[in-house]
């Protein structure tokens, strides 16, 4: 009977050490099931207070889709210098500011257990100037990127993907070299499954925009905004048409906003909404319907409205402007507005036929009517889904606000200063240099006869290459036939703006 006792108090001792031992398993099991969804599910990127800030770095939502981890991003210009133009990224043109180790332009989000990085609506629409070769350049928000190469970056991330020295071992130990500091599970992603995911992605892209060889190179401050989105679309880019498969245009300005509510926006005046204009733009920096920020975006809306170009820094001969007041209220104000403020005019953000205007016409048929039925089908299923893009047949005219800071001129940037764009196209530079900073208040434009400085080479852009043509917005209805005099003040008046 003893036995049994104590037989059956062994068992039921036994049976209580199983209980504890599986509990304790379940525990640790649920733990770790905790831990790693607050790992890998969290969604947080980095915000800032101030609005400036907040546009140049804060995000929209494209580290979602195409965001790389940050430690990748900074080992890359590391590992393939020799697929960029000179050191770091800094050679593409991106600007990097004191206190921050990404550039404006680039915003960084805690997404699936990573630091992952990509662009927002700074990388085109922030640019700098220098008033002499060796002055610090002023980061200005709201103007055209103008050193920023896109199409440089897009080839050196496609580029990248092809290269067999693109490997785990070789990529962490880069990492280790510059400091990364990644734990044990984040080396351990990183070795078996990241890096291969970033060469895939990449190599995807290439092919997905494999048209990109087959166009002209942009150059600084240009972006072809269409036939990338044809892609998206799934559009056979082998079969169009050539016509269509050379969009590219400058960056624009996106200065007082509010002032255009109801104006034909974009180069081509094909959308006459705001919301639906940025949208679109948060397209092109990476963004998807599904994973756009939307109260990201609102803060950068909200602060566009009302947002001022810095007014032009340099001497004015306010007796000379005085004289080009009334040339410019004869030949320019009923499209282009009454002064940089007042914008209102007969044919203000209205489209001109491209058969008045008779500038190039490469970007308006890129965007074709196959395009804009299936832009309108983005956000379908969200109250706001796309709904007012519409094919024209011109170009929009713009108001001038902060025209200092727009050259070059014309939508594709083939003029470049605004006293050149005075001149006929025939007497128009057929080749000049872009991406440099250097301000010529004479002219009213950037320095563009300079091919080199302090160790980087700017673009050389050809006016006889197609989408480049400087043809248009010239003879008797757009003043190139004023004397010297009368183009002398009327620039000086613009200066104003």
């Amino acid at each position: 009977m003893a036995k049994k006792t104590f037989f059956a108090s062994s068992v039921a001792a036994g049976g209580k050490t199983c209980t504890r031992v599986l509990l304790g398993f379940a525990l640790i099991f649920i733990l770790i099931a905790v831990y790693l969804i607050v790992h890998f599910m969290r969604d947080k990127p980095v915000d800032y207070a101030d609005p400036i800030e907040h546009f140049k770095y804060g995000s929209v939502g494209s580290e979602h889709e195409f965001g790389i981890p940050y430690w990748l991003w900074k080992v890359l210009p590391e590992l393939f210098a020799d697929k960029l133009p000179g050191k770091g990224y800094a050679s593409l043109g991106f600007v990097f500011e004191d206190g921050h180790d990404l550039p404006v332009g680039m915003s960084k989000r805690r997404y699936r257990g990573f630091d992952v990085v990509w662009l927002n609506c700074a990388f085109c629409h922030t640019g700098t100037v220098r008033d002499t070769p060796d002055a610090k350049p002023r980061v200005i928000v709201g103007m055209p990127a103008n050193t920023f190469d896109f199409h440089a970056f897009t080839r050196f991330f496609m580029s990248v993907g092809m290269d067999p020295r693109f490997t785990p071992q070789r990529v962490l130990l880069e990492m280790d070299r510059i400091g990364a500091k990644l734990s044990w599970m984040d080396r351990a992603l990183m070795r078996y499954y990241i890096i291969y995911f970033a060469r895939e992605r990449m190599l995807s892209l290439k092919g997905r925009l494999a048209f990109l060889d087959q166009q002209p190179p942009w150059g600084p401050g240009r972006v072809d905004t269409f036939n990338p989105l044809k892609a998206y679309f799934n559009f056979p880019m082998d079969k169009l048409p050539a016509r269509e498969l050379i969009g590219t245009a400058d960056f624009p300005s996106i200065w007082n906003l509010r002032q255009r509510e109801g104006m034909q926006l974009h180069w081509d005046g094909n959308n006459t909404s705001l919301e639906e204009r940025n949208k679109s733009a948060a397209l092109g920096a990476g963004v998807t319907p599904p994973t756009i920020d939307r109260v990201r975006i609102k803060r950068i809306e909200d602060w566009l409205l009302d947002s001022k170009p810095p007014a032009y820094p340099y001497p004015i001969d306010q007796q000379l402007a005085a004289a080009g007041k009334p040339i410019y209220m004869e030949y320019c104000a009923s499209c282009h507005g009454v002064d940089g403020q007042n914008f209102s005019g007969e044919y203000v953000g209205k489209v001109e036929p491209i058969e008045k205007i008779g500038t190039d016409r490469h970007r308006l048929d890129s965007y074709t009517l196959a395009v804009n039925a299936n832009q309108n089908t983005l956000y379908a299923g969200y109250p706001w889904r796309f709904k007012n893009f519409r094919k024209t047949f011109g170009y929009a005219n713009m108001p001038l606000d902060g025209l200092w800071l727009r050259a070059p001129y014309l939508h594709n940037g083939s003029v470049p200063t605004l006293r050149d764009l005075l001149e006929p196209s025939a007497q128009r530079p057929k080749t000049f240099y872009r991406g440099n900073d250097l301000y010529d208040p004479k002219h009213m434009g950037f320095i563009s006869d300079v091919p080199a400085e302090n160790g980087r080479n700017y673009f050389r852009f050809d006016t006889t290459v197609a989408g480049n043509s400087n043809r248009g917005h010239e003879g008797a209805r757009y003043g190139t036939g004023l004397s010297i005099q009368q183009k002398n003040a009327l620039v000086e008046y613009l200066k104003t703006f």
